[in-house]
């Protein structure tokens, strides 16, 4: 097979800190119009061009690591590389990443993915893994290396390629869309052709609901038990941790797209003829609606619908009895829960008066957006760092979350803070556990407010800026006319560079 791909020299040129527009008309140019027009479809822009994140691809690579029997290789530049893996074994990945490494000559002259080639047949062995993926991030996207030309299948190992390019997925979340949708796909198709292998946790005797959305471990167990009097069990939840699970997941009575950025694999879902439905089951309004959703969906009789509420909608208002909140909270994080969390807390008797989420406005996030706009609650997609900061400082809330540099500048100002990722979506969400972990941690937080006001004194005269870390007494001082000197040779190499520039 000829894999040479002639790569425009603008991709090569640029790296991948070429600018978001130049890569993008690379990756056109090279071949890629097809890949590009599908991601942003999928995930698009907007209010701006997009949030600050990790790399997107972390969120692809998660998923893969996170699968048993599931190899992956990356073909990007080696800084890109190393932060990627250095990342995934930071979050626990116990697993090689494979690495693809290029350079400009086999770049340009297609050997990359010749090298790609023969690194998944190297790795595709069957008695290791069911599936190895493929992962192009930026320049190799923008140069046109063409994944699609891989074999399909090697010895009974699939073979996944994906474009995973930072110019064109906004966020590491939705990057797990992206291999979990390809993953999907190839098992539909898989299951449609014939036979497949028995899920190893198959049910068979009761219709099932598929979680679309990467949950807390607990939150299955407490979702099943909540549509059990329907009739209904969960399937695997989507990611999957293993590939058989795909195909249990796929043969479910409807799908539930908690985390409603994935539309990739929505579109899987319905492409197997199964319906979907949003939000989901939190707080009692936020669970009764998403029950009577599931069990229309579902076509479950009105009065096993009934029963379901009756069973799980008073346990769920007793654990919100239980942990009151009295506070005003900001909520901004990039997990797509966040809408979720803000409902709860709403209806725990917390103000929210501002939520900003990363991700992208879809139909499946209608519900608690409206819900959220009615009790007060503005709501921002696609939320920048600077307009959630914008919402704490107006605020002034009794607890800011959010993400890392949020909380770095709420504790700044005094205001309690917590870190979405590792403090909110690492407890449960859902039924009356959520109700009563995430209601705790917010009563023992604002607790801490009057212990960071007297911390912000103490510290007051500290160092700020460019002397920050120096204690009271021992701030620098400038030496007589620096400033003015610095500043003047700044200003003689700016004209001289602005001469050279102009040929003088």
């Amino acid at each position: 097979m000829d894999g040479t791909v002639a790569t425009p020299p603008i991709a090569e040129a640029s790296g991948c800190h070429g600018g978001r527009e130049t890569m993008q008309e690379a990756a056109r140019a090279a071949g890629k119009s097809e890949t590009m027009d599908r991601l942003l479809a999928d995930y698009p822009r907007g209010p701006h061009d997009q949030p600050q994140s990790m790399c997107p691809a972390f969120g692809s690579l998660r998923v893969g690591l996170r699968m048993r029997r599931t190899a992956t290789i990356l073909s990007g530049s080696a800084c890109c590389v190393y932060g990627l893996t250095f990342t995934s074994h930071f979050y626990g990945a116990k697993r090689t990443v494979g690495y693809v490494p290029f350079n400009s000559e086999t770049l340009v002259k297609g050997q990359l993915y010749e090298d790609i080639r023969n690194a998944v047949f190297e790795t595709a062995k069957p008695e290791y893994y069911d599936a190895v993926v493929v992962i192009n991030l930026c320049v190799p996207t923008a140069s046109g290396v063409p994944l699609d030309r891989l074999p399909k299948n090697i010895d009974g190992v699939r073979i996944i390629g994906i474009d995973v390019p930072g110019f064109g997925v906004p966020t590491h979340a939705e990057a797990k869309d992206v291999l979990a949708g390809a993953m999907l796909r190839y098992a539909r198709q898989e299951a449609e052709q014939g036979p497949v292998a028995r899920p190893r946790t198959l049910i068979e005797d009761r219709p099932t609901v598929s979680v679309i959305g990467e949950l807390f471990p607990a939150d299955p167990m407490g979702v099943g038990a909540m549509i059990a009097p329907m009739g209904l069990a969960m399937a695997p939840q989507v990611p999957t941790r293993e590939w058989r699970d795909l195909y249990s997941a796929l043969d479910c009575a409807v799908a539930a797209a908690v985390h409603p950025f994935y539309t990739a694999s929505i579109r899987e879902f319905r492409a197997a003829g199964r319906p979907i439905v949003g939000s989901g089951p939190v707080g009692v309004e936020g669970t009764a609606a998403w029950l009577d959703s599931v069990g229309r969906a579902a076509n479950v009789a009105a009065d096993l619908i009934d029963a379901a509420k009756s069973r799980a909608l008073p346990a769920i208002q007793g654990a919100l009895a239980a942990c009151p909140i009295r506070a005003r909270i900001t909520i901004s994080g990039y997990e797509g829960s966040e809408l979720l969390v803000a409902r709860l807390w709403v209806e725990a008797g917390a103000e929210v008066p501002y939520v900003g989420t990363a991700c992208p406005r879809t139909e499946w996030s209608d519900a608690d957006r409206d819900w959220l706009q009615a009790h007060g609650t503005f709501v921002q997609y696609r939320a920048s760092l600077e307009q959630d900061v914008a919402a704490m400082r107006d605020v002034q809330p009794d607890l800011a979350v959010g993400t890392t540099p949020l909380v770095q500048q709420a504790k700044e100002m005094g205001i309690p803070a917590l870190y979405f990722t590792n403090m909110v979506s690492a407890r449960p969400l859902f039924g009356p556990a959520g109700a009563g972990a995430l209601a705790g941690i917010v009563a023992a937080q604002t607790r801490g407010r009057e212990r960071f006001a007297r911390m912000v004194s103490f510290f007051d005269r500290v160092g700020t800026g460019e002397t920050a870390g120096h204690g009271f007494a021992d701030v620098p001082k400038d030496p007589p006319g620096a400033r003015d000197r610095y500043r003047k040779l700044r200003e003689a190499k700016a004209k001289a560079a602005a001469s050279q520039a102009m040929g003088t």
